[in-house]
């Protein structure tokens, strides 16, 4: 069992989990991930690394609300335990001293690019990140990042902190400023990281994103995960998550990560009528 230490709200429908790992944090790398299960009839979870704190043993991990699984996991509370925390699984960022670094992280996708960012700086790479929700309220780790990032740049849709735009907004005009970037990293939402290898693509800026289409089992042997890279077939969970964002077909992974799109929405509902039902009760019996 693996007991959740910490939790937290960073915004709304986002949790983050410190959770005792010891031995699964001693080993594991920025850029990996995990598979959570919240019980033993849960589904199995594949969720990014958030944070490593390897003197505690203690995993970081933040879970968006999207289903009926995220919803769920979501109402746990500290001192409970989740069933199980496999990992490290997939393969770590590939950290060498590059140079200029421009990490890039959107929404749920912004966690992920702490640690990773971390590792760039430990490297002696100059790091500049960027970081962009659709409004203020919504923004996560700013914070962490500022102190793991040479310069924090921070968009948000609708102008209400930061950049009035997109990530891009900035990239773009750190490339038509001229600034020297030897590397650019992307993690967060499909459409954003797409747009992140369009604005990268002309200038020839080496461009990784990190995927996370449909997964199941982690390993390899179900295929489930499977996205196409370069005109091959590649598994996201053993073949990366980090793959050369140039060669990815965005569109045929986004037509995939909808495939149980409906089946999904419906679980949803259903779990969300019955939580309600059941906190009415429980209002009832007091």
């Amino acid at each position: 069992m693996f007991k959740i230490i910490d939790k937290k709200e960073l915004c709304e429908n986002v949790h983050q989990f410190r959770i005792e790992a010891s031995h699964l944090v001693q080993k594991a790398k920025a850029g990996q991930f995990v598979i959570l299960r919240k019980d033993d009839k849960g589904e199995r979870v594949p969720m990014s690394i958030g944070g490593l704190d390897k003197n505690k043993g203690l995993l970081t991990v933040v879970i968006q609300e999207v289903g009926k699984t995220s919803a769920s996991m979501n109402r746990m509370k500290i001192g409970e335990s989740f069933a199980d925390v496999v990992g490290p699984l997939g393969i770590p960022s590939h950290i060498e001293k590059f140079g200029h670094c421009i990490c890039i992280g959107g929404g749920v996708g912004i966690p992920p690019i702490f640690p990773i960012a971390q590792a760039l700086k430990m490297a002696g790479n100059r790091v500049t990140t960027i970081i962009g929700a659709r409004n203020k309220s919504l923004l996560i780790f700013e914070e962490e990042l500022s102190s793991a990032s040479d310069r924090l740049l921070i968009t948000t849709d609708d102008g209400s902190y930061g950049t009035h735009g997109f990530v891009t907004t900035v990239l773009q005009k750190l490339i038509t400023d001229g600034e020297k970037i030897d590397m650019v990293i992307a993690i967060g939402p499909v459409p954003m990281m797409k747009a992140v290898v369009n604005t990268t693509r002309e200038p020839k800026v080496k461009t990784l994103v990190s995927l996370n289409p449909i997964m199941v089992d982690g390993t390899g042997m179900c295929g489930a995960c499977r996205v196409t890279v370069g005109g091959k077939t590649k598994f996201a969970c053993v073949d990366g998550p980090d793959f050369d964002g140039h060669e990815v077909d965005f569109d045929e992974m986004t037509k995939r990560m909808k495939m149980y799109a409906k089946y999904e929405k419906v679980a949803y509902e259903k779990f969300l009528h019955n939580d309600c039902h059941l906190a009415k009760q429980i209002e009832e019996m007091r």
